[in-house]
C-alpha cells in the first residue's frame, strides 16, 4: 500500500485498526512512535547495485491503555512527515514488536489495515544458479505420433 492510499483510507475510517495475519488485532491502545523514510542501498548476490525507499511506520503496545489512534490524528502525523521530510508517495512498511521487531506490509480488507508477511527472495536468480521452475506436463496431454504407443492401441 503507498501513502496515499493509507491517506484515502485513513480520511474515511472510523477507526484505526492493525491485524496480524493470524488474524488477531494489535491491542488498540498502540502508539505509532515513527512515520519517515527507509532507505536502503545495496548489492544483490548477482553484482547488481539496487536502492530501496519506503515509507516506515512504527507501531508501539505501551501500557497505555487509555490511549487511542484517531484516524484524523494519524492523517496529521503523515501530513507533518511529508512536509517536514519531503516524503514522496512511496510503499509503507510497518514495524511491530513481537517475538522481536517484525517488518510487514500493508493492506486492508475495508475495516482493518493488514499487517501482512514479508519474505526474503534472490534479486539475481538467473546469475545465482538456481533453477527456473520446471514446467509440469501431464502425459496424456503430450502430443501423439503414429510412431508411439498408445493406451489400448495393442503395440506391445
Amino acid at each position: 500500500m503507498k501513502l496515499s492510499e493509507i491517506k484515502s483510507h485513513l480520511a474515511q475510517a472510523e477507526s484505526v485498526n492493525f491485524e496480524l495475519g493470524d488474524g488477531t488485532l494489535v491491542p488498540e491502545h498502540f502508539h505509532v512512535t515513527e512515520v519517515g523514510v527507509i532507505t536502503k542501498d545495496f548489492i544483490d548476490c548477482g553484482g547488481v547495485v539496487r536502492h530501496e525507499k519506503v515509507a516506515n511506520f512504527q507501531l508501539w503496545d505501551a501500557n497505555d491503555y487509555e490511549h487511542r489512534l484517531k484516524a484524523g490524528k494519524l492523517l496529521n502525523i503523515i501530513s507533518l512527515s511529508e512536509k517536514v521530510l519531503g516524503m514522496e508517495d512511496l510503499e509503507i512498511e510497518v514495524e511491530y514488536q513481537g517475538q522481536t521487531i517484525g517488518k510487514y506490509d500493508l493492506g486492508y480488507d475495508g475495516n482493518n489495515f493488514l499487517l501482512l508477511a514479508k519474505k526474503t527472495a534472490c534479486l539475481a536468480q538467473d546469475q545465482c544458479g538456481i533453477p527456473s521452475e520446471k514446467q509440469k506436463v501431464q502425459l496424456k496431454n503430450l502430443a501423439v505420433s503414429g510412431s508411439v504407443c498408445t493406451p489400448g492401441g495393442n503395440c506391445c
